[in-house]
Order: C-alpha cells, then sequence, then structure tokens
C-alpha cells in the first residue's frame, strides 16, 4: 500500500500550515494524547517513562509530554518547525532533525510513540510504522491520531469528498477551488489502517473520548451531549467519525486503565 506517485517530502510543513502554530489548539490536543496513553497503560503520570513524538514540527505536543513526567524526544524533518521547538522546549524535550523511518534510537527502547494525523503526510507510511514499532519496548503504546479516507470534509483543506478522489481527480479539484496545485495528502481506509498497524494490538478509543469528552480533555472538539448519547448510538454513528483515536499496544495487552462508561474495542 506504499504510495507510488513520487511525492516529496514536506520539509518545512509549519510554514505551510498555520495551525501547526497555534499553541492553544496543539497543547489541548496534546492534553487529550496525554490522557489517553496514561489510560491505555494505567498510569496516573508519565514519569519514568521515555516518550517520542513523531514528526513533533514546533514541539508543543512533545513539550506536554515532558509536562505530563516522560524523558522526550521530539523528531521531525520539519527544519524551520524544530528551530521554533528548540528555542521553546529544548531545556525539557530532545528534538532532532530525522525521518520517520530511520528513528534515531535503540530497539525496544521507547515506552510511549505519538503519530498524530502524520501517516497522510510522509512518503512511506508502511516504513515508519515499522520503524516505530522496531523502537517501542514490548509493551509500549503508541498513540495514533488518524484520519481515513471517507472523511466527508478534508481537515487540510476544507473541501468535501477531496480524499475519496483519485489522484489526477483530486489535484483538479484543489486547482478550480483555488487551494493549491495537487492534493499531497494520502488517506487509507479503515480497512487499509487496520492492515497498516497490523503488527500492533490495537485498541479503539474513539467511542470513550465521545462518551466522555471531559476526562479525555476533548471537549474543545467533542459538544458536551455527546457524552449523554447511548453506546450503540455512538457505535453506529462510528463510520462518520472523521478521526480515529487509537492506542497501539507492541504485543498482546490490555488497556489498563480505570472502568469507563464506554470501553476502548479491541481492533486486533
Amino acid at each position: 500500500m506504499s504510495d507510488d506517485r513520487g511525492r516529496e517530502e514536506q520539509l518545512a510543513y509549519s510554514e505551510l500550515m498555520a495551525k501547526m502554530l497555534d499553541e492553544e489548539g496543539r497543547r489541548k490536543k496534546a492534553a487529550k494524547i496525554v490522557a489517553v496513553v496514561q489510560h491505555a497503560l494505567g498510569v496516573e503520570s508519565l514519569s519514568g517513562l521515555t516518550a517520542v513524538d513523531v514528526g513533533c514540527s514546533a514541539g508543543f505536543i512533545a513539550d506536554e509530554l515532558a509536562l505530563a513526567g516522560a524523558t522526550t524526544s521530539g523528531v521531525d524533518i520539519d527544519e524551520p518547525g524544530l528551530e521554533k521547538a528548540r528555542a521553546r522546549f529544548g531545556d525539557r524535550v530532545d528534538f532532532r532533525l530525522a525521518r520517520g523511518e530511520d528513528l534515531p534510537f535503540e530497539d525496544d527502547s521507547v515506552d510511549v510513540a505519538v503519530l498524530n494525523h502524520i501517516y497522510e503526510h510522509v512518503v512511506d507510511p508502511e516504513a515508519v510504522v515499522a520503524d516505530i514499532h522496531r523502537v517501542l519496548r514490548p509493551g509500549g503504546v503508541l498513540y495514533l491520531g488518524i484520519g481515513h479516507r471517507w472523511q466527508v470534509i478534508e481537515p487540510h483543506h476544507r473541501l468535501p469528498f477531496l480524499s475519496w478522489l483519485p489522484q489526477r481527480a483530486a489535484d483538479r479539484y484543489m486547482r478550480l477551488t483555488r487551494k493549491g496545485d495537487q492534493y499531497y495528502e494520502h488517506y487509507y481506509t479503515p480497512a487499509g489502517l487496520r492492515r497498516l498497524f497490523a503488527a500492533f494490538d490495537v485498541w479503539d478509543y474513539t467511542l470513550p473520548v465521545l462518551a466522555d469528552p471531559g476526562a479525555f480533555s476533548a471537549d474543545d472538539n467533542v459538544p458536551a451531549w455527546a457524552a449523554k448519547v447511548p453506546e450503540k448510538a455512538l457505535a453506529a454513528a462510528l463510520p462518520a467519525v472523521p478521526t480515529y483515536v487509537w492506542a497501539a499496544f507492541k504485543g498482546a495487552a490490555r488497556p489498563g486503565g480505570p472502568a469507563l462508561r464506554v470501553a476502548p474495542r479491541h481492533v486486533g
């Protein structure tokens, strides 16, 4: 399933996408990531753990992992973003210029990895996922914030059904709407995502986050009324959810946190 369109790497993504520098928004996303990771591992903080944010850009998520107690590294090919990150958070986070498919860490050396809305941007997602699996220790967890092909509104360009289209049609759509000359991102179907992360033991936290947005610091983009929706109704709406939240363990595992109104679902 590797992308064969000859895409070039996005070497300065933070300069192309302003929301990467939105500190309030990025820290809110980071709070959700930390909450999901802590529940998955069954810990109250990340103290004593080693974490890496793959695709860290300007470093806000990596900084929040460090503030939660983890010894944290941030990895990216976005040099302008890394420069900003080092200037702000270099005393707490080890930022490194490196590709996701060639992570500068030893085998089985990382407790927590984060891949948040990154796979659609990289040239070889399979290689990135394989290298994250390599560096995670057995029992370690990979946090995944992942969009899928059938999302109705494409999140980068805010165009309906853009990610559904074949490449040439998507490029034409971008030009007609004056959003750019080419549609760069490449999303997988839900089935393709399961194959992409098949080496992991994956638990789906999407419904728990929707059912209790306050507990997972997701009340910025999940309406309060969602907490009152029955689990069956939430589950029926899952195909329409544009972003999945998964916790992917290296090796067979179960979430270790307390019982939730809606439990994480085992993906496989």
